[in-house]
């Protein structure tokens, strides 16, 4: 009889204990749902899966964006489109910047660049290695990313430093995306603008590096933007999104290896290149998201050729650093840390 108690008595337990096991999975299971549920969906515009992009993933991933109740998306659009997409509302913020600028100064558009994540170009103009400096290209034939680019007009202005007339002087031509290294490996062009890894595989191949724009030019690289309307209408969805990015930017400017694990995650290098990366332009990053009034103005100059407009917009028509500002006293006030 003890023995049939006993055991009577151990499956009551175990029933209770189950019981309670598919309370507690049901009770999780409702609890992720409501999370999910009061969360915020952003859509947020990228180019390219550049070093600079790889900010938002992590600040997806180490959950930034959900402590501030947002749930982030992010989709690949071309910077123009993606503009576009921010105005009709498919998208709350575009990594295109400048292209944000140029709609501005051209057409008025009512949108403002909110975050900068690098104080520094990331662009290069390789040559062949028989040119010793931008003088010796004179007459020469350049591979840009468009001739009406930002980079362009960059480089014109690099040119014109270096006491070329860069209207008359040189000759741009736009090879495609994507087209100016094997262009300039091929021998159809005489120099290139690059990015960071065409950069490396250019002077693998015995090409020049002539010029690295971040040191001549003092403009901004990495702009985020978003609509006058989506700040007006959801200044706390605003606010929440700079704050989870400026904390993944402390990350990056902090902690290498775990930057170069989301790097190699993100973009598909390998390892030893997202390394290489990080090291070169580590100091390029923003300490704050900001960039100066010089800086602002210099973009605006650049945007005002680019738009062929006679002025360039006011600083205050085209950026609104105040909630990447207000995020950084905050987590500072916080003393918070990676």
């Amino acid at each position: 009889m003890a023995v049939r108690g006993d055991g009577s008595q151990g499956e009551k337990s175990a029933r209770g204990g189950l019981k309670r096991l598919r309370w507690l999975t049901v009770a999780c299971v409702l609890l992720s749902g409501m999370e999910a549920l009061s969360l915020e969906t952003i859509n947020l515009a990228i180019p390219t899966k550049s070093f600079q992009q790889v900010i938002y993933p992590i600040a997806q991933e180490r959950g930034y964006m959900r402590e501030e109740g947002i749930e982030l998306k992010i989709v690949f659009i071309e910077p123009t489109p993606s503009i576009q997409a921010a105005l009709a509302g498919s998208v709350q913020f575009t990594a295109a910047g400048s292209s944000a600028l140029v709609a501005i100064t051209k057409a008025g558009a009512p949108l403002k660049v909110v975050l900068a994540v690098n104080d520094r170009v990331h662009q290069w103009l390789l040559s062949k290695p028989e040119y010793a400096g931008p003088k010796s290209l004179k007459g020469k034939r350049i591979a840009t990313t468009g001739v009406a680019s930002v980079s362009t007009f960059m480089l014109k202005q690099i040119f014109a430093q270096h006491g070329l007339d860069p209207n008359r002087d040189l000759v741009y031509l736009d090879t495609g995306t994507g087209n100016q290294l094997p262009s300039l490996l091929a021998g159809a062009v005489d120099a290139a603008v690059l990015s960071v890894e065409q950069r490396y595989v250019g002077r693998a191949g015995g090409m020049r590096e002539m010029i690295y724009f971040g040191n001549e030019v003092k403009n901004s690289w990495g702009t985020l933007a978003t609509t006058d309307r989506f700040i007006k209408e959801q200044p706390k969805l605003t606010a929440g999104f700079i704050k989870a990015t400026l904390k993944a930017l402390r990350l990056i400017r902090k902690d290498r290896e775990t930057t170069v694990s989301a790097v190699t995650k993100f973009s598909g290098i390998e390892r030893p290149l997202a390394a290489r990366i990080y090291d070169d332009l580590i100091g390029t990053f923003t300490a704050n998201g900001a960039v100066d009034d010089e800086t602002q103005r210099n973009d605006l100059d650049i945007i005002r050729q680019v738009a062929g407009a006679s002025e360039a917009s006011p600083i205050a028509r085209g950026y609104n650093f105040s909630f990447a500002l207000e995020a950084d006293r905050q987590l500072t006030q916080a003393g918070w840390r990676p």
